[in-house]
């Protein structure tokens, strides 16, 4: 495997991780007991740290990298693993 080609992964999985986290860990300004500015939505987060957030995106893009890396090179699971339908979609002989 390439180098650009395990960027180009690590690149998508970071992404996947980071649109992924975004719900998890954020109150609303309602929930902190903090008030709000008016005009502001009622679904803003209140506590967002995007720092925290992109550091915890790098980690869980390299872990899951690696482990797709080391699939690829020791075939732990391939395409054959994955046909769950083998059963109804061979024909009987």
């Amino acid at each position: 495997m390439q180098i650009t080609s395990i960027i180009a992964i690590y690149a998508l999985f970071w992404v996947m991780t980071a649109f992924v986290m975004l719900p998890f860990g954020v109150k609303t300004h309602d929930e902190a007991g903090i008030p709000k500015i008016p005009g502001q939505a009622d679904s803003a987060p209140a506590n967002f740290r995007p720092g925290r957030h992109v550091i915890i995106a790098t980690a869980i893009a390299a872990v899951l990298t690696a482990l797709f890396v080391l699939n690829y090179i020791y075939g732990w699971i391939g395409a054959d693993f994955l046909n769950l339908f083998e059963d109804l979609l061979s024909t009987p002989s």
